[in-house]
């Protein structure tokens, strides 16, 4: 997916939702931007609101608006539709890659993936937005070990605080999956509920 200029983007949405965008320089931007809203005094209408939220987390994966929408469908035929909207997006193989540090974003993690360089319980495939299971394990294609993309991947593992969903076994580069991603408003750049009653119009 070919997302655009990060940074316009990240502005227009008012979240760091890019690695990118993560940093000092942003900040001052997005407080620049927030200035002049603040001026104009132009609130957004609720819909807008919802809009909003949705672009977000969709952009935040890295995801089209009709992979987000199958999501979305899926979710929305569940009695918790958050919850199981949080875990379709957060157990992808793309996103488990990045979230367990074997990439360091979320694009390198797209590109691992749909590249062949990552095994699933050790069959290589190629599809990055494959859903993952309790108990399947994630690794690196052994002809691909070498690649500059994980050149660093080992030590990222052992100092990042990875979800306690995933299991990472620094050494073999390694994830497993050993739960399920529990959504806790607040603590993401999105509100999934509000993306929720988007949907539901």
């Amino acid at each position: 997916m070919k997302i655009g200029p990060k940074y316009k983007i990240a502005r227009r949405l008012g979240a760091p939702i890019f690695e990118k965008t993560q940093g000092p320089k942003y900040a001052l931007s997005l407080a620049r931007k927030e200035r002049t809203t603040a001026r104009r005094g132009r609130p957004k209408s609720e819909y807008g609101l919802q809009l909003l939220e949705k672009q977000k987390a969709r952009y935040s994966y890295g995801m089209t608006e009709r992979q987000f929408r199958i999501c979305v469908d899926k979710a929305l035929r569940s009695s918790s539709p958050v919850q199981k909207l949080f875990v379709l997006l957060e157990t992808r193989l793309d996103n488990t890659l990045f979230r367990a540090g074997i990439a360091k974003t979320r694009s390198a993690a797209k590109q691992i993936a749909g590249h062949g360089h990552a095994l699933v319980n050790g069959r290589r495939v190629t599809i990055p937005s494959m859903s993952l299971k309790l108990g399947d394990k994630v690794s690196i294609r052994e002809a691909s070990a070498g690649s500059m993309l994980f050149s660093d991947a080992a030590d990222r593992m052992k100092t990042l605080a990875a979800p306690a969903w995933v299991k990472v076994d620094p050494e073999q580069r390694v994830a497993e999956v050993v739960g399920e991603p529990v959504y806790v408003p607040g603590e993401q750049l999105f509100d999934l509920g509000v993306v929720i009653e988007f949907y539901n119009r």
